[in-house]
C-alpha cells in the first residue's frame, strides 16, 4: 500500500505531526489539515485513499466535515476514520450512524493506528482486485471497480463499511452471515467493530437502499442475509 494518499485533519499540532509522521514512515503520502475548512479544500483537490478526521475541531466540527464530505460528491468508498478524545458510547454511535468507517479513541497507540489504516486500505483494494466486477440481484447492482451502487437504476451513496457489508451479502444471496462473520470479512482481526456497530451499519445500509431495504433480512439472534429473489 505504498503511495496511498491519506488526509489527516487534526487541530492539535503534536497529534497531527505524530499521526502524519508515522504514516509517512510507512510510505504513505500524507496531507495535513489543521482545521475542517482546510480539510474540505484538500479533499476537493486531491485524489485520496483514506481520511483521518478529528471530531473536536475548532469552528467546523469533525461531524460537520464528515457530513460535508459524504454529501458533496466526495469519492464514494474512501474510508473515513474518526479520532476522538471522547470515550462516551453515544459519541461513537453518532459517528457510526452517520456512516463513519472506524474510530480511534485518544490517547492511542501509533501501532494500533497503523494496523487500522492498513486494514481499511486492504479492504478497499480487495474490492478492486476481486474477480467478478459486478454483483447484482433484482433492483440492486454493485460495481466493485467503480465503487458504485445503484438501486432501481439510481446511484446511492454508501460509506466504505456499508459498501463492504453489501458486497459480502451480495456475494452469496440467501446465505446467512453472523455478525462475527461480517466483522471478520469486512475488517479482519484488527477491527474495533462490535455487534452493535454492525447493526448500526445495517440500519444505514437499509436506509440507503430505500425501496429495496427489505431485501436485507434480520435473522434474529444471529445475523443477516440478502434475500435470494428470482
Amino acid at each position: 500500500m505504498p503511495y496511498s494518499k491519506i488526509l489527516v485533519v487534526e487541530d492539535e499540532p503534536d497529534i497531527l505531526e505524530l499521526v502524519a509522521t508515522n504514516l509517512e514512515r510507512e510510505g504513505f503520502v500524507v496531507y495535513r489539515a489543521p482545521d475542517g475548512e482546510t480539510g474540505i479544500s484538500l479533499a476537493a483537490s486531491r485524489s485520496l485513499d483514506l481520511v483521518i478526521l478529528d471530531v473536536m475541531l475548532p469552528g467546523m466540527s469533525g461531524l460537520d466535515v464528515f457530513r460535508h464530505l459524504r454529501h458533496s460528491g466526495f469519492n464514494q468508498g474512501v474510508p473515513i476514520v474518526f479520532l476522538t478524545a471522547r470515550s462516551d458510547e453515544i459519541d461513537v454511535v453518532i459517528g457510526l450512524e452517520l456512516g463513519v468507517d472506524d474510530y480511534i479513541t485518544k490517547p492511542f497507540s501509533p501501532r494500533i493506528l497503523m494496523a487500522r489504516v492498513r486494514s481499511l486500505l486492504r479492504r478497499r483494494q480487495s474490492g478492486v482486485n476481486t474477480a467478478g466486477t459486478i454483483l447484482e440481484v433484482p433492483g440492486i447492482t454493485l460495481d466493485r471497480v467503480q465503487y458504485q451502487v445503484t438501486v432501481e437504476g439510481q446511484g446511492v451513496a454508501l460509506s466504505a463499511m456499508e459498501f463492504s457489508i453489501l458486497e459480502l451479502l451480495l456475494s452469496s444471496p440467501g446465505k446467512v452471515f453472523s455478525r462475527a462473520q461480517i466483522i471478520q470479512s469486512v475488517q479482519g482481526d484488527t477491527s474495533a467493530t462490535t455487534d452493535r456497530s454492525v447493526d448500526v451499519h445495517i440500519v444505514g445500509l437499509r436506509k440507503a437502499l430505500g425501496s429495496r431495504s427489505d431485501q436485507i433480512e434480520t435473522i434474529r439472534g444471529f445475523g443477516y442475509r440478502l434475500k435470494a429473489l428470482r
